[in-house]
């Protein structure tokens, strides 16, 4: 189970997460997971790595997730030659391949 909720203004609890929030929030989990992976496979300690997000709704109908900013923070121990490799596998998490070249989506009711 995953606990999902809405702000007070909207009607929710704010207790939980909304899935907008949860969506945002995979794509820099999903950053992060592949840049550990990356400092794991090079023997490089995690010290100092972090992922930052930054989101803001679209204006106008749809309403939907406008713009995203993540921003890695290598580890300290990070060699500035290794750093080029490290963005590219940062930006090939398949969280950020499906929003840069969306799946077809189908939502129907069942019987």
């Amino acid at each position: 189970q995953v606990r999902v909720d809405q702000p007070l203004d909207e009607g929710g609890d704010d207790t939980a997460p909304t899935p907008t929030e949860l969506f945002v929030a995979s794509l820099a989990l999903c950053v992060a997971f592949h840049a550990g992976r990356f400092l794991d496979r090079h023997g490089i300690d995690r010290t100092g790595l972090s992922v930052h997000v930054t989101w803001g709704m679209a204006e106008g109908r749809p309403a939907r997730v406008g713009q995203i900013a993540v921003t890695v923070t290598p580890p300290h121990a990070m060699p500035s030659d290794r750093l080029p490799a490290f963005l590219a596998v940062a930006r090939g998490c398949t969280v950020h391949h499906s929003l840069v070249q969306p799946p077809a989506v189908n939502i129907s009711l069942s019987a």
